[in-house]
């Protein structure tokens, strides 16, 4: 009996996942001759166990001193997402789905957009509660939330977890309004990190990042939207990285950053970069 948590395709495609050179702890990481998309052979036990990690008070809390980096950061997405959905931040409804403990939604109240989240691990959303954040302990399929009812909904590092990636997309475009905007945060399996790092890139290791089994790329994006009513407003990739910190001395890490750094712009426009936002849009009725 095969026990891996990913056995096919997880965008769809009828194609039988064949092997790539990067080997892991689980074994070679494995990718669809159709789409591009990678996924990890970890076991559904070795994912399980993985995913304790994120039922916990500090969930994704950013560390001690980062958060006015974070607000920074939150300002402008919400701000590119109003403007995508043709709308002022103020008057955006918008839902963040897996909020963890509610970091992304605390920038967003404090700009005083009109957030929530469902998050389904208990601890985590209870914490986020406990900030005063209207957080529901749910997936979005559980939370109840209505047809329509939002003008924007962000993922921001949950997509790599699941396995079937379809169907929550087919409920985030439930609770869409037409001309609605999903955001998507991941990673890039196509990037100039990746075609360096092989194994060696930490995103990809189930140990370094608990439930990261399901690998995206820009071309594997378009094609979830296409397969599930979405059409693709922009992707954009940043960042390239050729060493984790600690693998090298520490006057070479700052030598390849410094390098690695000049080329982000490169990988930008070329669509390589490591780190992946992708605007999609419910289309109008």
């Amino acid at each position: 009996m095969d026990d891996r948590f990913i056995s096919r395709c997880p965008v769809g495609c009828d194609t039988t996942l064949a092997p790539t050179t990067i080997r892991l702890p689980e074994g070679l990481l494995l990718q669809c001759p159709a789409c591009g998309q990678r996924v990890s052979q970890a076991s559904r036990t070795r994912y399980a166990e993985s995913m304790r990690e994120f039922n916990s008070d500090s969930g994704t809390d950013p560390v001690p001193g980062a958060q006015a980096r974070r607000d920074q950061v939150a300002r402008r997405r919400i701000e590119q997402l109003a403007a995508f959905a043709g709308r002022t931040p103020l008057a955006l409804d918008l839902l963040d789905v897996g909020c963890s403990t509610g970091a992304f939604l605390a920038s967003a109240v404090r700009m005083g957009v009109p957030a929530r989240g469902v998050e389904p691990a208990p601890e985590a959303a209870a914490t986020a509660r406990a900030r005063g954040l209207d957080v529901r302990t749910a997936t979005l399929g559980e939370s109840g939330y209505g047809a329509g009812q939002f003008d924007a909904v962000t993922l921001f590092e949950v997509i790599e977890h699941l396995d079937d990636p379809l169907a929550l997309a087919r409920e985030i475009r439930n609770v869409l309004r037409p001309g609605g905007i999903w955001l998507i945060g991941t990673a890039n399996a196509h990037s100039w990190t990746c075609a360096a790092m092989g194994g060696r890139w930490n995103y990809l290791h189930i140990d370094a990042h608990g439930g990261h089994v399901s690998f995206f790329s820009p071309a594997s994006i378009r094609v979830l939207a296409e397969r599930t009513g979405f059409e693709v407003v922009r992707i954009d990739t940043r960042g390239v990285r050729w060493f984790e910190r600690g693998e090298v001395s520490a006057p070479l890490y700052r030598l390849s950053k410094g390098v690695t750094e000049a080329l982000s712009p490169l990988a930008h426009l070329s669509g390589r970069g490591q780190d992946m936002l992708a605007w999609l849009r419910r289309p109008a009725d």
